[in-house]
């Protein structure tokens, strides 16, 4: 078990990027905060020594994604919000930031993650294909059309 330091530590330092990554994939309040709360168990109970913070900060991901996907998995889950809400709740994102942000939650589920994880979080397609566990090429082929589909989504290369 973790020392109380240790773990407010890491909740300071990724609590922004578990809460966005799981927004992106649950798209509701109240089931980012069951995940970001179980993230954050599953880290405080680990005895993982992670190599560096990199190597952390990809468990960190790891974790949260696959914690998303079981939550989507669960036969009982019936309540849907749908992305218009997600848009309409008060937030200090400007107009433009709001339609890319609309953009990139409706990319199939695929393009979520590399494109979150190479635009907001500033992973290298190699580092995305460790932490996917995917060839590095098809990771350079999702960054490549998403790029294409948020084009036609967005009107152009204004947006670039």
């Amino acid at each position: 078990m973790r020392s109380e330091q240790e773990v407010n530590r890491a909740i300071e330092q990724y609590s922004n990027m578990v809460r966005r990554l799981c927004m992106i994939h649950l798209k509701n309040y109240a089931d980012t905060e069951d995940i970001f709360q179980t993230v954050f168990l599953k880290y405080v109970l680990s005895s993982v020594s992670f190599e560096n913070e990199e190597h952390e900060k990809a468990w960190f991901v790891r974790v949260t994604i696959n914690a998303c996907k079981d939550l989507l998995k669960n036969f009982f889950r019936k309540r849907v919000v749908s992305l218009d809400k997600i848009i309409e709740q008060p937030t200090e994102i400007s107009t433009e930031d709001s339609e890319v942000l609309e953009a990139v939650l409706s990319l199939p589920q695929k393009y979520k993650d590399v494109v979150y994880l190479h635009y907001y979080e500033d992973y290298t397609a190699p580092q995305i294909s460790q932490i996917l566990g995917k060839n590095v090429n098809t990771i350079y082929t999702l960054l490549t059309r998403s790029k294409q589909l948020l084009r036609e989504k967005l009107g152009g290369d204004e947006h670039e």
